[in-house]
């Protein structure tokens, strides 16, 4: 399985803007992202991570985090981002868990924390005017902000992290100063600490007002709203400002705040997992606020003055579809089944057919051959799985076919045989002993042989494996064998065949062919890694390896199992996913396979 919580080599990492085709775009290839609001600063530390992985679970490919200023610079001068301010640590589980992150530093958030994250300290100076360009609040920005962005760069994306994009300010559209020049100046600030490469945007509230003192060129701009909202009419919205880009709903409420003295806020279920398939189908990226609310512990609530003052509680459940105690709701599975039909949609993936197994034998056996006169089975070679060759030369000419037999039914289990590369057919225990054979004097056969597996009941439980008795060619017993081991697995696991790729092999081939012959492929990601399930149409037998983990064998033509089981957890969601096939027999002439979103365990199940 790929390594998810390092940071990686930037390399060619982008994330991008596609304004031509109205998408994002992440190491060039299309990306969508679904999100869920979480605040570290509102969940302890040792549950960060319990959280994050819920998140995940549920199929969500992104988490948006608040930065409340206040809660790491309490005092004047003083920065703490220690323990449960530990925001490196957060970013790194993200990480590690499979999470991209769209960031939201302020320097306000609003959030219903106390003052929005802005310091109270602040307010030592009685006449600042605090989200505009008053040069007492920018010196403090100013201060702030060189500390915390420099935290964040080597979080970026394109750096090697995890962070996909950075909000400026919040939801300024809403604040009475419309102040530009303030907006400029954190535009001005952030490109200074981010790099020009960042994608930096603005969120505001669905109204015309709100959009246009919050927006900014240079910022990219998307749009809030919940399920009272026409999803269409809200994105027509965004389209007024931002003519050209990715749909955007950077505050999907899936829940809403408690005041004191008021009834528990509800939002209907149904309502939020129809407007989230329905952005979803639009090709828009949705982030869902909040997918866990958590605690407003110690002083930290904030409170609303519209008519009059209204203190928000302690709790910040939020309705969300995880509880403020990070248990999951029936929201939270309704989301979930969302999710999924938009992420398990059949991927058509394209193989290359590497090479015949029996040219590679190099790579696959590097100690070589044991020289024998006689036959040695699997456990002789003290290989007990998979697969051994068997080389030998025709003794004589056979003109006329010629059977080849096992008299003893001593193929255990399968045996595919090959003359100088030519697949011939295969001879298998109990059912098929005989194969017809011609050639000249010299020529080189080889039987690969197959263990399918030992008696695990009965008698017969001393089942050895191999070509446990001769093979006779007409009237001749076969001997001087070269016996390989091979070592399929381990050098799968070791990156072949994707690593070498760009290197040309002796017998690679474009199309496919006849007998045991290696493929392969690659699953691009999609900022999803669900289970899936694999399916092989028009394939013979074989055995299929994804990441380096060999998942089993496949054989659709005898049945009934049709697909094979892929663990999510063996997938990436961020890299590409190398898939190799060893087809024993024969690979159709188009040579895909598909992934489904469930499994076909009968041949009558159908033929997708």
């Amino acid at each position: 399985m790929p390594e998810r919580g390092v940071r990686h080599a930037s390399g060619t990492r982008t994330f991008s803007i596609d304004y031509s085709h109205d998408r994002f775009l992440k190491d060039g290839a299309p990306f969508q992202y679904i999100s869920g609001s979480v605040h570290y600063f509102r969940i302890p530390r040792a549950y960060w991570k319990d959280r994050l992985l819920k998140m995940y679970m549920t199929g969500l490919n992104a988490a948006q985090v608040y930065v409340p200023w206040n809660f790491h610079e309490t005092i004047q001068g003083v920065y703490n981002f220690t323990g449960d301010r530990d925001l490196e640590h957060f970013l790194d589980l993200a990480n590690r868990t499979g999470l991209f992150v769209i960031l939201r530093p302020g320097p306000y958030i609003c959030a219903e924390w106390e003052m929005g994250g802005l310091p109270a300290w602040l307010l030592q100076k009685p006449n600042i005017m605090v989200r505009t360009a008053d040069p007492d609040y920018l010196q403090a920005v100013n201060d702030w902000l060189a500390v915390l962005l420099p935290k964040v760069k080597p979080w970026l994306y394109g750096n090697g992290g995890n962070i996909l994009s950075v909000q400026v300010e919040n939801e300024y559209g809403s604040y009475f100063a419309c102040d530009y020049n303030y907006m400029r100046h954190l535009r001005a600030l952030f490109r200074y600490f981010l790099g020009d490469d960042t994608i930096l945007f603005t969120t505001d509230g669905n109204t015309n007002r709100e959009m246009t003192c919050g927006t900014l060129q240079g910022l990219y701009a998307t749009i809030d709203f919940g399920t009272d909202t026409n999803a269409s009419v809200a994105f027509d919205r965004q389209r007024r400002f931002e003519p050209r880009g990715p749909l955007v709903n950077s505050e999907f409420y899936t829940g809403w705040l408690d005041h004191w003295g008021e009834q528990h806020a509800h939002v209907d279920t149904e309502k939020v997992s129809n407007m989230l398939g329905e952005m979803l189908s639009m090709g828009a990226s949705v982030n869902m606020y909040m997918f866990e609310g958590g605690t407003n512990f110690g002083y930290w609530n904030g409170a609303d003055y519209d008519t009059r003052y209204r203190s928000v509680v302690t709790s910040y459940d939020y309705n969300a579809p995880l509880s403020e105690a990070g248990d999951p709701t029936d929201k939270l599975l309704a989301i979930r089944e969302v999710i999924k039909k938009v992420s398990n949609t059949p991927t058509h993936i394209p193989f290359l057919s590497i090479t015949l197994l029996s040219s590679l034998l190099d790579t696959i056996s590097p100690q070589g051959p044991v020289k024998s006169q006689h036959l040695l089975t699997f456990e002789e070679m003290k290989q007990y799985y998979g697969y051994m060759l068997y080389r030998t030369k025709l003794p004589r000419m056979v003109s006329d076919p010629t059977p080849l037999i096992s008299p003893l039914n001593g193929i255990h289990d399968r045996a595919y045989i090959s003359i100088n590369g030519m697949y011939l057919g295969f001879l298998e225990r109990d059912t098929q002993l005989v194969i017809n054979v011609t050639g000249q004097e010299g020529d080189q056969m080889d039987v690969l042989v197959e263990n399918m597996g030992r008696v695990n009941f009965g008698s017969k439980i001393n089942d050895f494996k191999g070509l446990v008795s001769n093979l006779i060619l007409g009237g001749d017993v076969l001997t001087d064998w070269q016996i390989y081991s091979l070592d399929i697995d381990g050098t799968i696991a070791g990156g072949w065949p994707h690593s070498g790729v760009k290197q040309h092999q002796p017998g690679m081939m474009s199309n496919s062919t006849e007998g045991p012959a290696f493929y392969m492929g690659m699953l691009e990601p999609t900022g999803f890694a669900w289970d899936t399930f694999l399916k092989l149409r028009g394939w013979t037998k074989g055995q299929v390896w994804i990441n380096g983990v060999n998942l089993g064998r496949y054989w659709p033509q005898r049945g009934p199992q049709q697909t094979l089981y892929v663990p999510g957890p063996l997938l990436s969601s961020s890299q590409p996913n190398n898939i190799t096939v060893l087809e024993l027999e024969g690979a159709p002439v188009d040579t895909r396979v598909v992934f489904l979103d469930r499994a076909q365990l009968d041949s009558t199940m159908g033929t997708s």
